[in-house]
């Protein structure tokens, strides 16, 4: 469907729709190119201030992913009008809040009445011309670091399905409400070759992606891969959720999986990410810089998760 829109070209727009890249980038001028995007969802938690800050941490993260500074953001909103105003309150704090820990400015936005409570951000975000990180500039040689545990899809149907324990509820509510601006820190003390965010297509599809705009083949060990407290305990009993096999039937002739690792890790490797870490792709000595100063900065789990090598038939291998 997408494919029949019309193509926008211009000599200005850095990154634009043809790698399936986090944001667009559009150079103002020798020294400056603006980053826009925009990330919006239904709530994934009860408590709607939580939400807030999820969905606008989500939201920010695009941002930070191409190597850029968040500047301005502005409300998506759809929420019920027969509902507690209070509840809308609550959730706009909490994403007034990030957007105020990202030393951005929050300057308005726009609501509508619907059925079900929708919240997220258009953010801008700026960075120079000649520092735009793209989910295309993964190199044969560099390893990928990985900022954030993944199995937050499967924990939040734990969550929906009042399954979910305490500790595994905690760590995955702070996990998705992380901005990514302290790895992203990190990150721009290094060279670093490319970059993307794991979102919806889970660390599959997110790294296929990467392989694929890149003209290059990722090799992922999942035995390496941190994943969050609880997930593949819930992925064993079945709380998968649907984009995971909407990730699978999509991508699956894409990967080369082996045959021992199991099942149950496929899932969690497929899942779809809310507010995810990135996936960062750099030459591997500044690779142990970058855990080196994570050690110091980062409060969630991280990891070499994989290495860069040359285009083969497959774009992304999944080793045990």
């Amino acid at each position: 469907m997408l494919r029949q829109l019309p193509k926008f070209h211009s000599d200005q727009l850095i990154v634009g729709l043809e790698t399936s890249d986090d944001a667009a980038v559009y150079k103002l001028n020798d020294q400056q190119a603006m980053i826009q995007t925009l990330d919006f969802f239904t709530p994934i938690v009860d408590d709607p201030y939580m939400f807030g800050q999820i969905a606008a941490a989500n939201a920010l993260s695009d941002v930070y992913a191409m190597g850029g500074v968040p500047t301005v953001a502005m409300n998506i909103v759809g929420f019920p009008s027969c509902e507690d105003m209070d509840i809308l309150t609550k959730i706009l704090q909490g994403g007034a809040d990030k957007v105020i820990e990202a030393g951005a400015l929050l300057v308005g936005g726009h609501t509508i009445d619907d059925k079900e409570p929708k919240y997220g951000l258009s953010v801008s975000g700026l960075v120079h011309p000649d520092k735009v990180l793209a989910n295309s500039g993964a190199k044969a040689g560099d390893v990928l670091v990985l900022t954030k545990a993944i199995g937050s899809g499967i924990l939040n149907t734990a969550i929906q399905a009042d399954l979910i324990e305490d500790d595994q509820l905690e760590e995955v509510t702070k996990t998705m409400a992380m901005l990514n601006k302290y790895a992203a820190e990190g990150m721009m003390q290094c060279q670093v070759n490319g970059c993307t965010d794991i979102t919806g297509f889970g660390l599959i599809g997110h790294t296929i992606e990467v392989a694929e705009a890149s003209k290059v083949t990722i090799e992922i060990n999942a035995s390496a891969v941190p994943v969050m407290a609880g997930a593949l305990d819930h992925a064993s009993m079945g709380l998968v959720p649907a984009g995971a096999y909407r990730n699978k039937k999509y991508f699956t002739d894409r990967v080369d999986i082996n045959g021992d690792i199991d099942e149950t890790m496929v899932d969690v490797l497929y899942d779809p990410q809310t507010s995810g870490g990135l996936l960062i792709s750099l030459p591997e000595d500044q690779a142990e810089k970058l855990i080196q100063i994570y050690e110091d900065s980062l409060e969630v789990p991280f990891a070499i998760v994989g290495k860069v090598t040359a285009k083969g038939d497959k774009a992304l291998i999944v080793r045990p």
